[in-house]
């Protein structure tokens, strides 16, 4: 279960970005606004399956690292990992303020209307915008770590850490 969480989260991380980029640069267009709509109701999804995986996290023991990481490490990696539920969650609640201080009526998946969280404000819905921005850069550059930390244990300390988190693939511990 926790590897379906990480790399189902990954791989949907990875469209926000392409689809939050598409509907930003797109022309002024109905595909413009679905391009928006897919990528609203997508956040509000990761949403929803980060809580989900923050529970089963909390619930389920991670199994140890392997002896021979330094305690600095150790705190680093729970850090990080802290980090990106952090920002997994702070990301869709921004762009669900930027949509409701713009006032903006939002169907998640066309099902359902979303309520708004925050009334219509252009100071908030400026500053939310920023945030949402802000944060986008910010979990791209600690999932960078994450990637180069996980490469590093793979390639350098020869260990078992990146193997035991890839998906079809049984390690040894």
């Amino acid at each position: 279960m926790a590897k379906l969480f990480h790399w189902s989260t990954a791989l949907l991380i990875g469209a926000m970005f392409v689809l939050g980029w598409l509907a930003v640069t797109y022309p002024m267009s109905p595909t413009k606004i679905e391009l928006f709509n897919l990528h609203k109701s997508l956040g509000l999804f990761i949403l929803a399956w980060t809580l989900l995986r923050l529970g089963w996290r909390i619930t389920h023991e991670a199994p140890p690292l392997p002896v021979d990481i330094r305690r600095a490490e150790r705190r680093a990696a729970r850090l990080a990992h802290a980090a990106l539920y952090v920002l997994i969650i702070a990301m869709p609640f921004s762009g669900w303020v930027i949509n409701s201080a713009a006032d903006f009526p939002l169907k998640w998946f066309g099902l359902f209307r979303v309520p708004q969280i925050v009334g219509p404000n252009e100071g908030l819905q400026d500053i939310a915008e920023l945030v949402h921005f802000t944060l986008s850069w910010t979990i791209l550059a600690v999932l960078a770590l994450h990637i180069v930390a996980a490469l590093r244990h793979h390639f350098v300390m020869k260990n078992e850490l990146l193997l035991r988190m890839l998906p079809f693939v049984k390690s040894e511990k």
